[in-house]
């Protein structure tokens, strides 16, 4: 996991080193670079996503959870990242408008995506009070 991170991050500093000096003559090459650089780490980091979701799995299954217990919280962990993700690709862009319209999109989208849980609680609570 460390070997990794240190790989990503070389090529994250060395790409926005990259972009930073591209910029002053072409910004959409930048931010071009920008996105290839962040598009590698990411799926560099896929694998741990998808260990991180069977562990879950795994856990879930052991504590007795029906899989509409864990879904929805592994969908909201997956659109807080992608909200994250996109948002700053606007800022770097320079749209910071737009960022923030990709967060409240992706806080509305996350709270949607949480409703089956809450759902639950409600039912739960409603078997406890009657």
């Amino acid at each position: 996991m460390t070997e990794l991170m240190l790989k990503g991050a070389a090529v994250a500093v060395t790409a926005a080193l990259c972009a930073g000096v591209v910029r002053r003559g072409a910004p959409e090459i930048a931010l071009v670079l920008s996105l290839a650089a962040g598009v590698w780490v990411l799926l560099s980091a896929a694998d741990s996503l998808a260990a991180v979701a069977a562990l879950m799995e795994e856990l879930s299954q052991l504590a007795g959870l029906d899989r509409s217990v864990v879904e929805p919280v592994f969908k909201t962990v997956v659109l807080s990242i992608l909200t994250k993700l996109a948002a700053e690709v606007c800022r770097s862009a320079g749209e910071g408008g737009i960022a923030a319209a990709v967060e409240t999109a992706g806080t509305a989208l996350a709270l949607a995506a949480a409703l089956p849980l809450v759902r639950g609680v409600l039912e739960l609570m409603r078997g406890v009070l009657a």
